[in-house]
């Protein structure tokens, strides 16, 4: 080969390099996001609710930062296993950072996939805290671990107690069985004795399969128990089937209180329960409606859901936009979609016109934000409102509920 030759082959190589799929993905113009829920299965109406805040972000986030994005939806159909697969396929299709899942089982899954390919991936909600315990360098969290949870919402349900000028002195306990059930047992089981100021204990604890189609045994074990109110960490569809069986048995205690999970605030619930849903708490990380961001936000979201109402949405549409707001600012300031130059810029978020409640969005060492606020949230006109802290309350809170009956 002459010099010709070789400066001919040499220019050849560099401009198939310039090409590969590496240097393509880096060099991009648009950010790819992969935004994978559970749209489908038992999760699906939550993970459907985390879609609308998904939808709006392109155009919201374009206004403010001018950043292209390009969303690539995926539904993982509440299977871990499935999660997984549709990770991989995303990250293969040029996804230049994964967005999701709304559960902490998928959520472990498609972290070991984003690590392992080197590619960033924000939960928007999954509170296991052994995810962000790995030493992983691609994964990020913009939401409360189970023990952060645990600790607001046993602060708040104090704060509630004090407001209704009430004192209950038994709980039982009850809980979905599944990954993000069993972390809140145990924040719940590690944190409750040294919450000296509330008035009372827990006489029972009783677990569930969130997929369960009849809970009438655990239901009855609940009420024999003549706790005084009912601690809850539920799903969705459990949460219903679960508050019908109470109604069949005519249980009426103090009140359903859950310190800190899904289902009782989603729109569903208030579908298929109507006046059944009413006066039921949920303590959970929530939106702050006074904040700027939010109003945008809110205006952006009655545009593509005319009939819809935010306040059935508010932790779903929330901490999923942030999340894809989260990898649009670090894509902004990289200048880059190279995973590890995409990754460090993610690690140095410091967002503070934010949507949720809390401090700004700040990843610590192991990629976990701190300092989210929480919301006591009472089912009220068929609507989820902001009871406590009083600063953001929008209504007062009801406890005991009415109807109430001693056991």
């Amino acid at each position: 080969m002459n010099r010709r030759d070789f400066n001919k082959a040499a220019a050849a190589v560099g401009a198939a390099a310039a090409f590969s799929p590496l240097n393509v993905r880096a060099q991009a113009q648009k950010l790819k996001v992969g935004v994978i829920l559970p749209r489908s299965g038992v999760q699906g109406f939550i993970g459907q609710s985390c879609q609308k805040g998904a939808d709006l972000a392109p155009g919201v986030i374009k206004e403010m930062l001018g950043v292209d994005i390009e969303l690539m939806n995926a539904d993982w159909e509440t299977n871990v296993d499935v999660a997984r697969t549709r990770a991989e396929r995303l990250i293969q299709e040029g996804a230049h950072v994964l967005v999701g899942p709304f559960d902490s089982g998928a959520a472990a899954a498609i972290a070991q996939v984003a690590e392992q390919r080197g590619v960033p991936f924000v939960i928007n909600i999954a509170a296991a805290p052994q995810i962000t315990e790995q030493g992983y360098k691609f994964v990020f969290r913009n939401f409360q671990t189970a023990p952060d949870i645990v600790r607001n919402g046993l602060a708040l349900i104090g704060d509630l107690f004090r407001a209704t000028n009430v004192a209950p002195r038994s709980a039982v306990f009850m809980h979905v069985n599944d990954t993000f059930g069993q972390a809140m047992r145990g924040a719940i089981g590690a944190i409750l004795p040294s919450q000296t100021q509330l008035p009372f204990k827990i006489i029972e604890t009783i677990a569930y399969d969130p997929a369960a189609k009849d809970l009438t045994v655990e239901v009855g074990k609940a009420k024999a128990s003549k706790a005084d109110f009912l601690l809850l960490v539920c799903r969705l569809n459990d949460g219903i089937i679960l508050r019908r069986e109470m109604i069949k048995q005519k249980w009426n205690p103090m009140g359903v209180v859950g310190p800190g999970s899904p289902g009782m605030y989603e729109e569903q619930f208030f579908k298929t329960l109507g006046k059944h849903s009413e006066h039921c708490i949920s303590n959970v990380p929530w939106y702050n409606s006074k904040a700027e961001l939010t109003k945008v936000v809110e205006k952006a979201f009655l545009k593509q859901n005319p009939k819809d109402k935010l306040a059935y949405h508010g932790l779903n549409v929330g901490f999923t936009f942030e999340a894809i707001l989260i990898a649009a600012d670090a894509f902004k300031r990289a200048r880059s979609a190279d995973p590890k130059t995409l990754a460090e810029a993610i690690r140095q978020t410091n967002i503070t016109s934010k949507m949720m409640l809390g401090g700004p969005i700040k990843f610590n060492a192991k990629g976990q934000v701190e300092g989210i606020g929480s919301a006591c949230l009472q089912n009220l006109n068929l609507l989820p409102t902001v009871v406590l802290p009083e600063s953001a309350a929008t209504a007062k809170p009801v406890f005991p509920a009415p109807g109430y009956q001693r056991v």
